[in-house]
């Protein structure tokens, strides 16, 4: 299978997707590397690991659908079968949803449906929660909502800062994003409504 990966700045968690398919713990190749941000570290990651990048301008594009319309093109050119967004700072059209529904991953520093939006660890550090912990879901059409695949949970200290808990976070996140990956990949994720069921 072919993957596309989306990313808008430094590309941690796209790191180690491309550690898990060198590895073959991900049976799949990572087909091209998307960024609304031709400054993206990820894209120097992408370069290094010879993996081929796009980089669009969303100022370029009248509208979001166009702009959406325009990254199709090159994932179709690519046969890209499944859509991986690391840290992505755009929303998707709806377009872009129903071209690539339920084939659409994301990853976010928070246990969905709680703190949802850019403010996610933040938000959990101010609202006093003792556990927090990175969400894998597939993306629907609306924010941070759609089923979850996999989740891990992370404790908060009492003496975190948000940089020191979105490191922890980090760290989980690099676990889960390439296992979701796997899994779908492998054929393992049933989507039933909500749930996602994983064989």
């Amino acid at each position: 299978m072919n993957i596309a990966v989306l990313c808008s700045g430094n590309g941690t968690n796209l790191q180690a997707i491309i550690e898990a398919v060198k590895t073959g713990f991900i049976p799949a190749k990572i087909a091209l590397v998307v960024s609304d941000n031709g400054g993206a570290y990820a894209l120097t990651r992408a370069k290094n690991a010879g993996i081929e990048t796009l980089v669009l301008n969303p100022k370029d594009y009248p509208v979001r659908e166009a702009f959406d319309k325009e990254v199709i093109k090159n994932l179709s050119k690519k046969e890209v079968g499944l859509v991986v967004l690391a840290g992505f700072m755009r929303l998707l059209s709806p377009y872009f949803i129903n071209e690539y529904r339920n084939r659409i991953m994301n990853i976010h520093p928070a246990l969905l449906p709680s703190f949802k939006g850019t403010r996610g660890v933040k938000d959990a550090l101010e609202y006093g929660v003792k556990i927090t912990g990175p969400t894998v879901h597939f993306v629907d059409d609306k924010l941070d909502h759609g089923p979850i695949i996999l989740q891990s949970a992370v404790e908060v200290k009492d003496d975190d800062t948000e940089e020191t808990l979105l490191g922890r976070i980090h760290q989980e996140e690099h676990k889960i994003y390439p296992q979701a990956i796997k899994l779908f990949v492998e054929g393992r994720v049933k989507i039933e409504g909500r749930r996602v069921k994983i064989t």
